[in-house]
């Protein structure tokens, strides 16, 4: 019996039906991706509140409440006069207004449609909602590398990896929170229009890039990856006029858009950061004018043209490097500025600059830390890079530089392990999509050999060869009897191209792996349990490690769940009990919740653009009471605020920040010493520590009246009995300690009445000084 012919027609109806159901599968799909990367991130507004988190979000969110409430030119003109006291700062130069006018916009569009939420409230969900968006963003930049399938995965993967959790989660309302979206949706356009070679994609990118800078200070890492694969790409003889469009447009325009932002402004062409763009660009014109001169001479005068190229091309780059490097030179940081040499040299910040070294986030992460924040992807990713030179594309390229270059700025400072996370999903979908089809494929085969019993190829299926290779045939034909025209010099490349492929395809079918039957399905068991163990310890993550506001702690014991308010509590205590002009002296990290929720002046917050003045509120706190009394007064201080966690076991108090006080404070005053403050190089606080640390300003504002909490005075951070525990202040009065003892805040005594000169004693009468000798007392006043 004859088999029954599958006519054109209803082979592709099939194929289009499937198309549309793969895309409605796709789209449902992303669509529960988005969810999953939302809903994951409010777990902090579930077991706590809807509050804003840490430090920084405290000023992004004021600044936001300005924006909203005075516009965006009052914004850009806005002058600071609660911060840096006496100094103040202009915020619209100063700040990278991409999150601020982000949720500003989505306030006010809100508004206009009738949904009346807070200001707050935006800010909190923001860091959630574009969590979402990076996660489709992943989803296309993977697409362009290595399929749908692969997209699809890595987009899984990103919407719960702890790393990008940790600075995502509802109420981390910092730069990263849309800055990782616009970091990697400029990825995808670059890549896209690598792809395409297409101009429109091109100015999508640099607009994109516009909107990164906009958005946080690591839009040098973008500006320096891809010349980086553009120059990767001319060596390895991959050029072409994609390449091009992908790259020259994005310099030009992205440039002139980054200039345009206050706090960059001339930045963009004057700092090293961005040379390594520049000279990549006068590389590949030049590369691009070798291509153009070969294609219109003969090899003889090409040969002659080519010297000449090279002659002049070397001697503009000549010039460009000599200009740059007096550029260089003619600056104290030879043009870098201290992040970026911290990332180039580890040990750069910790010599020079210890204001950026003091800083927790800037440490370099322990392999604990990647366990943590990557989980399982860390043993994905080399099957990822493996999996992108089969075969190597532009694309695939770029995935591999990127993953290299993240891991290394991860290995330098903890923080950047956020910029690790996009690129360690991406390779881990990878990897584990190529494991999927293999042994999906595998199992496919194995089943048709079983029902079929056809000695059929791996790379072919009954039904599904027999369809394509009537559309083969069908696309012939059509193509032999239409009539012949002459191709242009382009579409005779793409033939060449389309027919080496079309070479090529058999080939690679004919070298498809198959397993055999059982070892793919327990392969794909063994993968779907390593997915729900990355699951539950991505939920773990989210739930525990990192949903914890800063500002409200809790602790479980035997006696159930104790929340700490403290910080709250002393805001609220300074913001109905001190007057809206007293100015309030504490360390930078507190500065900006002072301004934000107190409403009150500060000396220094976490902007820390001056070390100088920094550096004097460490001397304050290094130094003996009076002497620190002195400095603060001359600043017009009224209240000191300290954190103490020795009643409660809290580890990131004053006390323990004390020491990077010292050294930054000694870094500028050099009658600060550190040795000083050692006993036998060891940091102490018990009867062994030094009269120096014993006496100065920290110990006495953290550790007074501390024996009578327990009679014995007893640090629970540092293990031990306080050295000096019964003392008095002289030039400080207690004025408010919190119910856990974890923020402590003290008055300046009034300086004492004295008098200005002395006053010329009278001629007292022999009964008028028998009197006084009598015990009358004297005049106070003289």
């Amino acid at each position: 019996m004859a088999e029954p012919e599958v006519s054109p027609a209803a082979a592709g109806g099939g194929g289009q039906l499937r198309n549309v159901f793969g895309g409605v599968l796709c789209a449902f799909t992303l669509l529960l991706i988005g969810v999953v990367a939302f809903s994951i991130r409010l777990f902090s507004v579930i077991k706590y509140e809807s509050v804003i988190h840490e430090f920084d979000p405290y000023f992004n969110f004021r600044v936001t409440q300005f924006l909203s409430k005075n516009g965006i030119y009052e914004f850009w003109n806005w002058f600071d006069d609660r911060t840096w006291y006496p100094l103040g700062r202009v915020i619209g130069g100063t700040v990278y207004p991409g999150l601020t006018l982000t949720a500003g916009t989505i306030w006010w569009l809100l508004n206009s449609l009738n949904i009346p939420l807070s200001v707050e409230t935006v800010c909190v969900f923001t860091a959630p909602i574009f969590s979402a968006n990076a996660s489709w963003a992943t989803y296309l930049l993977t697409k362009e590398a290595k399929g749908t399938g692969a997209g699809l995965m890595a987009a899984a993967i990103l919407a719960m990896v702890p790393s990008y959790i940790s600075r995502s989660v509802a109420g981390s309302y910092d730069n990263e929170a849309v800055a990782i979206f616009a970091l990697i949706f400029t990825f995808y356009l670059y890549v896209k229009t690598l792809n395409t070679g297409s101009l429109f994609y091109a100015t999508l990118n640099a607009l994109s890039y516009f909107y990164m800078v906009c958005s946080w200070g690591g839009y040098t890492f973008i500006i320096n990856l891809i010349p980086m694969h553009v120059l990767l790409c001319i060596v390895t003889g991959r050029y072409s006029s994609r390449l091009y469009i992908a790259y020259a447009p994005l310099v030009i325009l992205g440039t002139l858009l980054a200039a345009l932002v206050p706090v960059v402004g001339f930045n963009a062409v004057m700092t090293s950061e961005h040379f390594a763009s520049f000279l990549v660009f006068i590389i590949l014109h030049v590369v691009a004018l070798v291509y153009y001169i070969k294609g219109l001479l003969t090899p003889r005068l090409f040969k002659v043209a080519m010297t000449l190229v090279i002659s002049v091309g070397l001697a503009v780059c000549f010039a460009v490097v000599a200009i740059l490097v007096a550029l260089v030179a003619s600056s104290p940081t030879k043009g870098w500025s201290g992040r970026s040499l911290s990332l180039l040299d580890p040990t750069y910040a910790s010599k020079y600059i210890p204001i950026i070294a003091s800083v927790s986030e800037h440490q370099p992460p322990t392999w604990p830390s990647y366990f943590m924040d990557i989980n399982v992807l860390a043993f994905l990713i080399p099957a990822g890079i493996i999996s992108c030179f089969l075969p190597l594309s532009d694309a695939s390229s770029f995935m591999v530089l990127y993953l290299v270059t993240a891991v290394y700025f991860s290995g330098v400072m903890v923080r950047l392990m956020l910029v690790l996370a996009p690129a360690a999903c991406i390779l881990s979908g990878i990897a584990l999509s190529e494991v999927f089809s293999v042994l999906t494929r595998s199992i496919k085969f194995q089943l048709s050999k079983f029902f079929y019993d056809s000695p059929t190829s791996p790379g072919d299926s009954s039904p599904e060869s027999s369809t394509n290779s009537t559309k083969n045939e069908n696309r012939n034909e059509k193509s032999e009897t239409a009539p012949k025209e002459k191709p242009s010099k382009k579409n005779r490349k793409k033939e060449k191209e389309v027919a080496e492929s079309v070479s090529v395809k058999p080939k690679k079918e004919k070298r498809l792996l198959v397993l055999p039957f059982e070892l793919s399905v327990m392969g794909i068991l063994l993968l779907i349990v390593l997915g729900g163990f990355y699951v539950v310890h991505c939920v773990w993550a989210a739930a525990e490690a990192y949903s914890a506001p800063s500002i409200v702690l809790t602790s479980r014991s035997r006696d159930g769940l104790h929340v700490f308010d403290d910080f709250r509590e002393a805001y609220a205590w300074l913001s109905h009990n001190t007057d809206v002009d007293d100015k309030v002296a504490s360390w930078w990290d507190y500065g900006y919740q002072t301004t934000a929720m107190a409403n009150r002046t500060v000396i220094v917050d976490n902007n820390t653009w001056n070390n100088t003045h920094i550096a004097t509120v460490g001397t304050a706190m290094s130094s003996p009471e009076k002497a620190a009394w002195e400095i603060f007064n001359s600043l017009d201080v009224k209240y000191v605020l300290v954190v103490f966690g020795g009643l409660v076991g809290y580890p990131s108090d004053d006390i323990n920040k004390f020491l990077w006080m010292v050294r930054i404070g000694g870094g500028v005053f050099p009658h600060i010493k550190e040795p000083d403050y050692l006993r036998d190089g060891q940091y102490r606080v018990d009867a062994q520590a030094t009269p120096t640390m014993l006496n100065c300003l920290m110990y006495k504002l953290c550790y007074y009246r501390f024996v009578e909490t327990d009679g014995k005075g007893f640090d629970k951070v540092r293990g031990y009995e306080i050295g000096k525990k019964h003392f008095k202040l002289t030039h400080f009065e207690e004025v408010f300690t919190t119910h856990h003892w974890m923020v402590r805040i003290y008055k300046l005594k009034p300086q004492k009445n004295r008098v200005r000169g002395k006053l010329k004693k009278p001629k007292a009468s022999a009964k008028t000084s028998s009197t006084l000798a009598a015990g009358q007392k004297k005049n106070p006043w003289q």
